[in-house]
Order: C-alpha cells, then structure tokens, then sequence
C-alpha cells in the first residue's frame, strides 16, 4: 500500500492544502483541497472516498471531484463514511442547493455518485486493503480509520481530541505502524482546541504516555503558521516519541 499525502494542513494558503490521503491509486481518505493537486486521469482514477466527517475542509472536494470527471466514468465514485456523515452530505452538501445531488445525475439508475453506509464495527475490504472505522472524540459525528494490509496497520485520526476509546482502539492493533494523528493548537490556545475538540500538544503528548503500541508517529492537521510552534511544543511535552510533522507529497508505503 502506497498513501500519498496531498493535503494535511488544517488550513489553506502559501501552497497548503486542506486534508486529502490518496491510498494507491483508487481510493481516497477525506477530499480537501488537497485532491486539487491531481491531474485529470489522476482524478477519473479514484473510485472510493472514506470520509472520517463532514467538515468542510476534509469533503469540499467530493463535488469538485465529481463535477470534474463525472461524465467520463462508467461507475459511480463509491462514497464510504459512517451513515451520520452521509446524512450531513446528503442533507447539506448534495442537496440541489449547495450543489446537485449527484446521486441522481445523470439518472438515479445510473448515477455519478454513491452512498455506502460504514458503521462503526465494520470493515471495507476492497482488494487487499481493509478499512475500518474507530471511534473518535471531534464536535459532528467523526471517525479515525485504520487501514490494514498484510505488512501492518495505517491509521490516521481525522479530528478528534483525548479519547479512551480511540487509545483503546489503537492499542489494540498489535500490527500498527503508522499513526497519523492531528494536533490544531498550540497550548496557549487549549481552551479553543477543547471547545472545538481538537488535539493540542500537552493533550496529545498524554494520549501518547497510554499507547501500549510504537507506531511511528506523523503530526497532521497544523494551524497555518503555527506549524513550527507546535511542533516545537509537541516535541517537549513527548520527548520519548519522536512525532514528525507529516509533509504534502510524503509517501508512505507499508509493504
């Protein structure tokens, strides 16, 4: 497996992008902005999209994506989350207002876009990679996803804050090797981290203290230029991890 980073910055400007991991060549985890970054055989070439929620800079590509190379598939793009995300993107995002509910486009029998509901507890296999949801702490319904395959185990956060039940879940992957975790804030702002449930460094440093496991660490989800701040920040509170701040066109390969 091959996870290409498009965007991983939690905000835009001076060339970042928004939250977009493309796993091989076929499938994506969230759209942000970073799916701009692809050519348009790149594009035509996704078939499945994992969302972890419905905030706008983890989805705003789903529409674009659709809008762009819709015509030129023979199959709908297969749209995977939780079915409380769906109802978010059903309800507010491709509802004719906002934008066309591709799911009807060109017709509701042969349509661009498709629903496929991914309750917590289940799996996603398609060919040899495996995608589950794990419980996480954000302010909508979210996920983290672990993505599985015969080297180990990927898994990338979305947006949460301190959750027992995320740490649980990782602990229980004996194969882990790779954790993608966000942290927004720099400690002087833990209080708007809490109130949007984020991570900040000292709250993350923390979840890091209850692993069992030793996956190698990558830092997502930096505030625009803040990034140096917090990461300087983070290495101080978690000094025995090592975490690295992930990069925009990193590849990561678990073989």
């Amino acid at each position: 497996m091959k996870l290409t980073i498009l965007g991983c910055s939690g905000g835009i400007g001076s060339g970042r992008h928004t939250t977009c991991l493309k796993v091989d060549d076929d499938i994506m985890i969230d759209a942000g902005t970073g799916i701009t970054t692809l050519s348009l055989d790149e594009l035509l070439a996704i078939d499945h999209v994992v969302v972890t929620h419905a905030h706008l800079d983890h989805v705003l590509g789903l529409p674009l994506l659709l809008d762009a190379v819709g015509e030129r598939r023979t199959t709908p793009v297969v749209v995977h989350a939780l079915p409380e995300v769906l109802k978010v993107l059903s309800d507010h995002l491709f509802n004719w207002h906002l934008w066309p509910d591709f799911r009807e486009i060109p017709s509701a029998d042969a349509p661009w876009l498709k629903f496929e509901p991914l309750p917590m507890g289940e799996r996603l296999t398609l060919g040899a990679r495996t995608f589950t949801p794990l419980p996480v702490n954000h302010v909508v319904p979210a996920c983290g996803i672990q993505v599985s395959v015969t080297g180990g185990s990927l898994v990338f956060s979305g947006d949460t804050t301190s959750s027992e039940a995320f740490t649980a879940a990782l602990n229980a992957i004996s194969d882990l090797r790779h954790l993608i975790i966000e942290t927004s804030f720099e400690n002087a702002l833990a209080d708007i981290a809490q109130a949007s449930r984020h991570h900040w460094p000292d709250s993350l440093a923390m979840t890091l203290e209850d692993l069992r496991v030793r996956p190698e660490v990558w830092i997502t989800h930096l505030k625009p230029g803040n990034e140096a701040a917090i990461m300087d920040e983070l290495r101080h509170a978690a000094p025995n991890w090592a975490p690295t701040a992930l990069q925009q066109g990193q590849v990561i390969v678990s073989e």
